[in-house]
Formats: structure tokens, C-alpha cells, sequence
């Protein structure tokens, strides 16, 4: 039995203007400086959308639409292992504010590759890309 902590995590893909945040974790956090798509810990007995609004509040003092899910992604660093539960969502209200992070940033989703991301979040990236190119070519008019 391995003694490694298991941490189940939701995180936010926020679209807006075609664009996606990307929150830098501070210098203090684990993964210092790393890019991360923000949420946090589900508590016990919290959903994975119960856990991102009241992230999403602590963190960036916003309230979000919690949309689709995607694939949740497992992946394992030397010291912790993660499950991230990803899910597209909008920003409902309020202005972002910083209160964990060091940087954030809004990149189309074709520049996401260009951050040093937390290798958790690589995964959800390829997930959120395909699921794009999906819904793109599904729409009327759009070669395939």
C-alpha cells in the first residue's frame, strides 16, 4: 500500500473572448511558478462544481457557470498524487482578483502549449483542444 497522498482537485477551463485563464501558481505554493487552470481541493462530501464556485470565490473573487466536465486525469508526482476534474465554465460575476496566484493570463487556446504548465494540467489541455476541434466541426459551414 502506497503511503503517497491522493489529492482530488476540480479545476476551471474559463472561456471568455475565445480566450482561456491560465493562473501562475505563486512562488510559495507546491509547483512554484507553475501554470495551472485555478480550482482547488473537493472537500469531504463537496461535488467536484460545489468545490469550483467556492474556489473560484477564494481564490479569484469571481462567481462562475460551471459547464460541461471533461475527463478526469490522474497523474503522479514524486511526493502527492493528483486527480483533476476539469470542467468549461464562464465567468458569472465579479472582477478577478489575485489572492493565491502570482500572474494570470488569457491566451487562445491554440497559445495554451506556450506556459510551463503543471504537468497534471498537460492532459486537460490535449482534452479541452480535441473537444474544441470536436464542437468546431460540428458546426454548419465548417470543413471537416
Amino acid at each position: 500500500m502506497s503511503s503517497i497522498k491522493h489529492i482530488h482537485v476540480a479545476c476551471a477551463i474559463i472561456e471568455r473572448n475565445n480566450c482561456i485563464l491560465a493562473a501562475q501558481r505563486s512562488a510559495i505554493m507546491s509547483l512554484p511558478l507553475k501554470w495551472e487552470f485555478p480550482g482547488g481541493k473537493i472537500d469531504s462530501g463537496e461535488s467536484p462544481e460545489e468545490c469550483l464556485r467556492r474556489e473560484l470565490i477564494e481564490e479569484l473573487g469571481i462567481r462562475i457557470n460551471v459547464g460541461r466536465s471533461l475527463t478526469p486525469n490522474t497523474h503522479h508526482y514524486p511526493a502527492f498524487t493528483v486527480t483533476l476534474y476539469p470542467f468549461i465554465c464562464t465567468i458569472e460575476s465579479g472582477e478577478i482578483v489575485l489572492h493565491e496566484h502570482a500572474a494570470l493570463m488569457w491566451l487562445p487556446p491554440e497559445q495554451l502549449h506556450t506556459l510551463d504548465w503543471a504537468e497534471a494540467d498537460l492532459p486537460v489541455i490535449q482534452s479541452y483542444l480535441a473537444e474544441c476541434r470536436v464542437s468546431d466541426l460540428m458546426k454548419p459551414g465548417v470543413p471537416g
